[in-house]
């Protein structure tokens, strides 16, 4: 016999979800929100998974949702199990990632009275979340009138803004008292906005007028849509297209390593390869330098396009078009010449310039770092979503050349803190292979990402152990402190191996210390297996971060 929780406030909300599609959540052990386990777990409709650790857990909710594409639930306890989904939320706001957020609360009139597990949790998430609502208690006058239009505002918010948001949840007690039918509530008229886009005329004499049109894309999700469209762009070279691993984005004429191409420029470099034109797609961007070249350069005209944000990264911003770029690009094309422009040459006499001479590097280099993700590239099966944790992992990959494979991270605050915990829960609904590449802090700083008992056996994990956090022995500025300091308290240097945390979580387990075996265990590393896997590359005392800066001043 099925039993529901008595919970009004948790009816409406189970009904809603359902409603609107809603159909995973992810849910974390407690006694404040055992009616919303409880009654979960029991709705046929609901697939739900029990992540202990609430950060992990809002993680791995924001990995499927990503998956997925819709917006996930997830819920926990009240008190400091809230606040521990904080990270995951200022993520998925800055990736624009749909993920509902559930918190149970102890009753509004016990806040700040020193009752158990009891926080201010109204707004805990404002500052990052794209609404924040809560409920009344079922004894509350018109409570279950008004928790409806509360939870139907906040659920088509949370598909509007694809994005956090928020809805909490006080309950009174008793918590356990059951139910085996439920009532008969309405069906739900939506009423979510969908935004009509006409281009103005500005903007195609703006860009008829453009003789150096750069289209720079930052991280998001495959298009082939917007991938087809940007391929009629160039295709007469009447533009370039910077992009960069996790732009998704695939065509020969895009200049896909911008990095290899713009390290070494100078202030009159800045200048000579200088956009009139400039249109960004998507949102963060790894490279520090395109954005140091792009300060620099002050174009004359700045487009971005966003539905949601509108950041003036490059403090040139003069157009704010907000409308998906398909939809943009989709209009523009029937109204603009694709004439060949001298820009695009510019820029590709550079390409084959520095592309050979990263072919000539790579004939140099030992055992490392970037040995290993060289090996990678050109080793990984063509169907497998690859992950990357930061920092030097996302940053060695924009190096390489990983084909037409789906690359992710989490650059919406570009923290190592989420990276195996988002990429188990994008293993968990995707149809598809997951690879995550991450360096040895990431993985260590969040080995409850493995605490997860719903992770395929295709998942694959790649490890670049390099005993420190590496990056800071890499870019300019830590080197300046005595050795000792940046060891201990920056780098971090340490001894640790995930030999015993692979037996522990049930994955199987390959280490490797040189090049000769790494070339040996990835001819196998990928093949079907009973269970995950996890392989560890050590490269301790290498000198990682010496080979990737003797390649930048290879470069030059």
């Amino acid at each position: 016999m099925k039993k529901y929780s008595s919970k009004r406030s948790i009816q409406i909300l189970a009904h809603l979800l359902q409603q609107y599609g809603i159909a995973d959540i992810v849910i974390s052990p407690g006694s404040r929100n055992a009616p919303l386990a409880i009654h979960f777990s029991e709705v046929d409709s609901f697939n739900c998974y029990s992540i202990v650790d609430e950060r992990s857990a809002a993680f791995v909710a924001m990995g499927m949702a990503k998956s997925e594409k819709k917006p996930v639930a997830v819920t926990c306890t009240s008190g400091s199990a809230v606040v521990n989904y904080y990270p995951a939320v200022t993520e998925a706001f800055y990736q624009n990632i749909p993920l509902l957020v559930l918190t149970a609360d102890r009753p509004t009139d016990y806040v700040d009275l020193f009752d158990g597990q009891t926080i201010r949790q109204k707004d805990v998430f404002h500052q990052h979340s794209y609404g924040d609502f809560q409920l009344l208690e079922d004894s509350k006058e018109h409570a279950e009138d008004i928790n409806f239009d509360i939870i139907k505002k906040a659920i088509e918010l949370c598909f509007e803004k694809q994005g956090p948001v928020h809805i909490n949840i006080p309950l009174e007690e008793p918590l356990y008292e059951l139910v085996s039918e439920l009532p008969t509530f309405p069906t739900v008229e939506k009423t979510i906005k969908h935004k009509e886009y006409e281009i103005p005329s500005n903007l195609v004499a703006e860009w008829h007028t453009s003789q150096r049109i750069m289209l720079l894309v930052g991280t998001r999700d495959y298009s082939p849509e917007l991938e087809n469209q940007l391929t009629q762009l160039v295709k007469n070279h009447s533009v370039i297209v910077l992009s960069e691993a996790n732009s998704n984005l695939h065509h020969e004429k895009f200049f896909k390593h911008i990095d290899r191409y713009i390290f070494n420029f100078t202030e009159e470099d800045y200048k000579t390869y200088a956009p009139d034109l400039l249109i960004t797609v998507g949102q963060n961007v790894v490279s520090k330098k395109v954005k140091q070249f792009l300060r620099s350069a002050r174009p004359k005209q700045h487009w971005h396009l966003d539905e949601i944000w509108q950041p003036d990264t490059y403090f040139s911003l003069t157009e704010k078009i907000e409308v998906k770029p398909e939809v943009f690009f989709s209009k523009l094309l029937k109204f603009i010449n694709l004439e060949p422009r001298p820009y695009f040459n510019l820029w590709d006499v550079l390409r084959d310039k520095k592309d050979a001479k990263h072919e000539q590097f790579l004939n140099t280099i030992d055992f490392s770092d970037f040995y290993f993700f060289n090996k990678a590239s050109q080793t990984i099966p063509e169907n497998y979503n690859i992950h990357f944790s930061n920092s030097s992992g996302i940053r060695y990959a924009q190096l390489f050349d990983f084909g037409k494979r789906k690359m992710y991270c989490n650059r919406g605050t570009s923290g190592i803190d989420g990276s195996t915990s988002t990429a188990m829960g994008f293993a968990i609904k995707n149809e598809n292979p997951t690879l995550l590449i991450t360096g040895d802090l990431s993985f260590f700083y969040d080995i409850n990402g493995l605490w997860n008992q719903y992770i395929p056996p295709f998942v694959r994990i790649m490890i670049f152990n390099n005993g420190e956090g590496n990056i800071f022995k890499i870019i300019p500025g830590p080197g300046n402190a005595n050795p000792n300091t940046l060891d201990e308290f920056i780098a971090t240097k340490h001894r640790k191996n995930a030999e015993s945390l692979a037996k522990h979580f049930g994955f199987s387990y390959v280490k490797v210390e040189d090049e000769i075996t790494l070339d040996r265990v990835l001819e196998n590393f990928f093949k079907p297996d009973a269970k995950p896997k996890i392989l560890e590359v050590n490269t301790h005392g290498k000198n990682s971060a010496d080979v990737l800066k003797s390649y930048f001043e290879f470069m030059k």
